[in-house]
């Protein structure tokens, strides 16, 4: 499994700047946009490493699953697939003409998290932040994913700018307009960042992403791949606005509620607007460490890519929760069930390039 979403409780919010003006402003400062800004297009990586993906048959649901949801992005903008020329006889036949390939090898499918983070400026410069993947901390094999922000950099001809920094951008919650949002234990953790304090890994997320403020929480070290990753349990939707999963009834016992329940109080705390999203009970897979997130969406052109789970009552909540959130976009919710059950959802498969 690639993650299972254990954080124990604690959050701060540490401002280096309160002037209500972004970094990110500055004519020459490179930023990362809002995801719900328009784009040039989405990549994608291929699944197809055997050591990741051991059961030829669930491989092939996984590759199904990735393809749908390419083409349902293709179908609002363009979409280009990361993958070895070898694998793209396979990946052909399941994706539309839609879908560009590249010859970018690939292991895994975590774009969100190996793939290239981009940045531009007000003068329409595009360059890409490379914070360095390393397998979620040498967990997983890497060695394709780990040169796949490089390559796309290369091939598009753009400047690479170093961070100093280990790690992946679903650890890392942005809302382009000058605040993040991350669990410490995904940066702040010798597998990433050895001898690194959090005061000097968040100077450089802000440097990298072009920010001035960040909520941090504690997260949780070494209970699953990813050292529990942001993105699938809070989303920003736009300035000051969260999206985030919480259980109907709080289990005391239960570490994943204890903790979301006191990461959106402290999110509330810090003057953030936030709408909750049911997490669905009644859903189609009944695992303990299923990932049924509907924060896991990805905003592109027109649309939101959603999954749903089976539950038709939270599917319902969901899809009128993201419609509010993002009027005037079609909302396409996707089974993707295979995903959840490798911890990960559609945010997690997909990495935006900006429109300039």
């Amino acid at each position: 499994m690639r993650r299972r979403q254990l954080i124990a409780g604690g959050i701060a919010m540490s401002a280096l700047s309160m002037t209500g003006q972004s970094m990110a402003q500055g004519t020459n400062s490179f930023y990362v946009p809002p995801e719900e800004a328009p784009h040039q297009r989405t990549f994608m990586q291929w699944p197809v490493n055997r050591r990741v993906h051991t059961d030829p048959v669930f491989l092939d649901m996984v590759q199904r699953t990735i393809a749908e949801i390419a083409n349902s992005i293709a179908a609002f903008e363009p979409v280009t697939m990361l993958a070895a020329a070898s694998d793209h006889p396979r990946a052909r036949k399941l994706l539309s003409g839609d879908v560009t390939l590249w010859d970018v090898s690939t292991e895994d499918l975590w774009c969100r998290d190996a793939g290239p983070i981009f940045i531009t400026n007000d003068r329409g410069d595009l360059a890409v932040s490379h914070i360095q993947f390393n397998g979620w901390g040498r967990k997983q094999v890497h060695r394709r994913d780990s040169q796949i922000a490089r390559r796309v950099a290369e091939r598009l001809g753009l400047e690479l700018h170093p961070t100093g920094l280990v790690g992946e951008a679903g650890g890392v919650e942005q809302d382009g307009h000058g605040l993040l949002m991350a669990h410490e234990s995904s940066w702040v953790n010798d597998n990433r960042n050895p001898g690194l304090s959090r005061d000097q890994i968040e100077r450089r997320l802000l440097d990298a992403y072009g920010a001035d403020r960040m909520i941090w929480s504690d997260g949780v070290w070494g209970e699953d791949i990813t050292d529990y990753h942001i993105d699938s349990l809070a989303r920003f939707t736009g300035p000051g606005r969260v999206l985030i999963n919480l259980p109907d009834r709080l289990d005391e016992d239960d570490p994943f509620h204890i903790t979301a329940a006191d990461t959106h109080d402290a999110l509330e705390a810090a003057g953030l607007e936030i709408e909750v999203i049911p997490e669905p009970e009644r859903r189609r897979v009944k695992a303990g460490d299923f990932v049924a997130s509907y924060a896991n969406y990805y905003a592109c052109n027109g649309a939101i890519i959603a999954a749903q789970f089976g539950d038709r009552e939270t599917d319902r909540i969901a899809r009128d929760a993201l419609a509010r959130h993002y009027p005037g976009r079609e909302v396409v919710m996707l089974n993707v069930d295979p995903l959840g059950e490798m911890g990960g959802g559609i945010h997690c498969a997909t990495q935006q390039m900006p429109a300039t």
